[in-house]
């Protein structure tokens, strides 16, 4: 069976409370990892699922990685300046399929820049909860380069190397709530 024999087509809209936006970088000889704690989107699932689409928004001033300390400078001019940039925003172009393999193509907006990236998904299943809902699973993952965004802060170290690295890995485990089955809305591209 197909990854887009699932979810039904509609509106989701993703449960903050049962989602996960984390994130993981190269820190001197190991790696730190952090979440977002305040963010929206959600799903919008087609009858061709090809022309679905999704959008969220991510407050970055929510960064948590365990040490507070490391989260103000984060906030900070040195890298998300979130007094003039406080959210990160994406926004999908295009769906594509290869056998089980789905890959969801969009724009990712922070610090005013946007690039395109590519999100390798999984569909985790569908399925009602225990408050009368439906629900849908989904991770996802991608590699980005913080320097494109323009959070090029690092402290220099010995032999050519630096503190931080650029390459971010960003993994999204999310959960969404079936709001509405009108997908009428949508239109081949």
């Amino acid at each position: 069976m197909s990854q887009l024999d699932g979810p039904t087509a509609g509106t989701w809209v993703i449960d903050p409370t049962h989602t996960e936006i984390g994130f993981s970088v190269r820190h001197l000889m190991s790696k730190v990892r952090g979440k977002f704690e305040q963010f929206e989107g959600q799903l919008v699932i087609a009858e061709n699922p090809l022309e679905s689409r999704a959008t969220a928004t991510v407050q970055l001033s929510s960064i948590t990685t365990s040490n507070p300390q490391r989260d103000d400078h984060l906030c900070s001019s040195d890298f998300f300046d979130v007094e003039a940039n406080p959210v990160m925003m994406f926004e999908t172009t295009g769906v594509a399929v290869n056998g089980d393999r789905i890959t969801a193509t969009g724009e990712l907006t922070i610090k005013g820049v946007t690039k395109p990236i590519e999100l390798e998904v999984d569909y985790l299943g569908t399925g009602g909860d225990p408050w009368g809902g439906t629900r849908v699973g989904l991770e996802a993952a991608t590699t980005i380069s913080r320097r494109e965004y323009g959070i090029d802060f690092n402290i220099p170290l010995e032999g050519d190397k630096v503190m931080i690295g650029d390459k971010i890995t960003v993994t999204l485990n999310v959960e969404a709530v079936l709001q509405s089955q009108d997908a009428s809305n949508l239109t081949s591209a």
